[in-house]
């Protein structure tokens, strides 16, 4: 799809949440491709290369933060981008940090922090500027490689109820 701002991998076992996250970002000009699961998104990552993926966390087969470390673990998309967008407790926030989680959206979200979230981990290039954060949404690092998780994933989601 040319013109496209970047391709991103949805991964959700509901559909209705994959249709409008899916919908959502195409309408910013993303490509948008999805997996209902972990195990799903592992397949499709290898096959269409996407620029970022958003994880929900509780999934059949494969749960989001396993499919976050599987990712990392692998020397082929040890980079890529990775958000959770979820309704997250505190435990899951502290093992997405530490499996390297570049962002995170809290569920029920407002499209708007999706796309900014998106965006921000889609910049995350040495002509970057820093990740920033939104009200719902967080993004950290900055640079050409994946940042460590930091104590600004700690801070921020505090700040939620």
């Amino acid at each position: 799809m040319p013109g496209t701002s970047g391709r991103v991998l949805v991964v959700d076992d509901s559909e209705v949440i994959r249709q409008l996250i899916r919908v959502n970002l195409e309408l910013e000009g993303f490509e948008v491709v999805t997996a209902a699961d972990g195990a799903e998104c592992l397949e499709v990552v290898r096959r269409v290369r996407p620029d970022v993926v958003t994880l929900d966390v509780v999934m059949p087969r494969l749960d989001g933060l396993k499919t976050a470390a599987r990712l990392r673990a692998s020397a082929e998309t040890r980079a890529l981008p990775i958000a959770i967008v979820s309704a997250c407790t505190p435990a899951d926030l502290d093992r997405g940090e530490s499996v390297g989680v570049d962002g995170y959206l809290a569920k029920p979200f407002d499209p708007a922090d999706l796309v900014a979230l998106v965006r921000r981990l889609l910049r995350q290039d040495p002509a970057a500027g820093d990740g920033g954060g939104g009200p719902s949404g967080y993004a950290f690092g900055g640079g050409g490689e994946r940042p460590e998780p930091s104590a600004a994933f700690r801070s921020r989601r505090t700040d939620r109820p």
